[in-house]
């Protein structure tokens, strides 16, 4: 399956720490009204029911907004709740075994904090990658900043869509211009505002200018 660079230009990754004033699924709604290209189901806490029952609540919800859903790390509840996609890190499953287990029809997004990496993610099977963290963020307190250049190097060195990720906000997007990124992969940045259907038209429209600049 063939993912269209567009699908990356406002990649939502969702956070169960914002949920309150709404609920998940509600937050998520909010995202697919604003624009948002895709969205990431990322649950690290959640039992496996409830995670599988959250998946397939929002796969119906995304694909009526013509939006792919990745989830995150987990491959059964990926392949259970029928998404369209997976995302794996460097120390979750090699991606050949996610491949073979989810066959030809399912979207792999991995994530890449090298060219190496990269390179050898979509020697395995990836469709799309996660490159960061590109700034300084709280969400992985371990994560170190890639520099701009090897961010640059990666989009340079592969031919699937790569969406930057780690301490994007509306403040900083623009100096991801030149990088070669087809978007960018928010998570406090959407899911902490007030108005998320809002803040993700103003995100969106930024990350456009960004990749289009």
């Amino acid at each position: 399956m063939r993912l269209d660079k567009k699908a990356m230009t406002l990649y939502a990754v969702t956070d169960r720490a914002w949920v309150g004033r709404q609920s998940l699924f509600e937050q998520v709604e909010c995202c697919l009204k604003g624009g948002a290209t895709c969205v990431q189901l990322r649950e690290k806490e959640l039992a496996f029911e409830d995670f599988l029952n959250e998946a397939q609540a929002l796969v119906p919800l995304c694909r009526s907004y013509n939006v792919p859903l990745f989830i995150n790390d987990n491959v059964e509840i990926a392949i259970r709740s029928g998404a369209d996609g997976v995302h794996v890190g460097q120390d979750d499953m090699e991606v050949s075994e996610v491949r073979r287990r989810v066959g030809d029809r399912m979207l792999i997004g991995v994530s890449a904090h090298s060219v190496d990496e990269a390179l050898r993610a979509v020697r395995g099977g990836a469709d799309c990658l996660g490159v960061g963290a590109v700034f300084p963020t709280s969400t992985k307190a371990d994560a170190d900043a890639l520099p701009f250049e090897t961010l640059r190097d990666i989009c340079s060195a592969v031919e699937v869509p790569v969406v930057a990720i780690g301490g994007i906000k509306k403040s900083n997007i623009m100096r991801l211009r030149g990088s070669g990124v087809d978007g960018v992969a928010l998570v406090s940045a959407i899911f902490s505002a007030g108005d998320i259907e809002s803040e993700c038209r103003e995100l969106k429209k930024l990350s456009e200018q960004m990749v289009n600049s």
